[in-house]
């Protein structure tokens, strides 16, 4: 078989309305690769004007690297080292959270223009050695940087890591590949082995791997070792990811870590405001769950 398991995305509300479908983690598949957070964004249509409760006020993180990917709309990036950065469609903005950064993603430019918001919030677990590195944030866009192609009905961009024989101008730390497909209605194209843990996720149209059709909100896990035809049935956006892993990861809210005591004092920390907020967005920000214990060794919690 080619497919090792089926994930569905689950609705979930980041606060105000704003609903995203959230695949990863999940009870049976916590990561793929270094992968440990998927959320598709949308498509969610934004008319001018519209509150500030649906803006993704400041919050923390460590041990991870966030990408932000969008096909539509705009979101504004604010975080603790001071950096102000425009999301906007086919670009990556990548973000080292290693020993804690705050950022905030407010919607700025919708409100005052209006805007389809559409794409993708992933999160990558960091190896152990590079858990507690220094924070920064990087912007990427470009061929130069992000490699494209176009063939037999296949337009390809590669967000981050190697695939193919081309890696992206992304600095990443461990061995991955995040990929966007536009994929022609009958367009046929092969995902080789490369990566032991790989994973492929559609965020519109409907494909069909091995004989299964998956439609919106689906990922399909592969099996390790079998290189497997997609097959578009529509038009269809198509995101692919992957990896070797990293370990086990604990997660709890917007830490992920090795360990966790490193959970519990990221959790106090953030209690008593002792993490810097954004550079000129300092006035608010998202207080820490209820949830008052950590996970253990065989549970994951994630709240956002």
């Amino acid at each position: 078989m080619d497919i090792h398991q089926i994930i569905d995305r689950r609705s979930r509300d980041l606060g105000g309305g704003f609903v995203v479908g959230r695949v990863l983690p999940y009870t049976k598949c916590q990561m793929v690769g270094p992968f440990i957070f998927f959320d598709h964004m949308g498509p969610l249509e934004l008319v001018p004007g519209f509150p500030p409760e649906l803006d993704i006020r400041p919050h923390p993180h460590i041990g991870l690297a966030t990408v932000t990917y969008l096909y539509s709309g705009s979101l504004t990036h604010r975080d603790s080292l001071g950096f102000r950065q425009e999301v906007r469609p086919g670009e990556v903005n990548w973000m080292i959270a290693g020993k804690g950064i705050t950022h905030s993603e407010r919607l700025e430019y919708a409100r005052v223009h209006g805007a389809i918001m559409h794409g993708v919030q992933a999160w990558v677990a960091l190896p152990r050695e590079y858990e507690e590195m220094d924070p920064a944030f990087y912007h990427h866009h470009g061929t130069d940087e992000l490699p494209e192609y176009r063939e037999e009905g296949i337009s390809s961009r590669l967000i981050a890591g190697s695939a193919g024989g081309v890696t992206a101008g992304v600095k990443t730390h461990s061995p991955l590949f995040y990929l966007h497909w536009e994929m022609d209605t009958g367009s046929r194209r092969s995902l080789d082995t490369q990566y032991p843990e790989r994973a492929v996720y559609v965020a519109q149209g409907e494909i069909e791997i091995g004989g299964n059709r998956l439609t919106v909100g689906r990922m399909a896990v592969l099996q390790a070792g079998h290189a497997v035809d997609i097959v578009a049935i529509r038009p269809s956006t198509v995101m692919l990811l992957g990896g070797e892993p990293v370990g086990e990861r604990y997660i709890y809210w917007n830490f992920v870590s090795s360990s966790r005591e490193r959970l519990a004092q990221a959790r106090e920390d953030w209690r008593a405001q002792r993490m810097k907020l954004p550079v000129g967005d300092g006035q608010e920000f998202i207080p820490l769950p209820d949830d008052p214990e950590i996970p253990g060794a065989d549970s994951h919690q994630i709240t956002q």
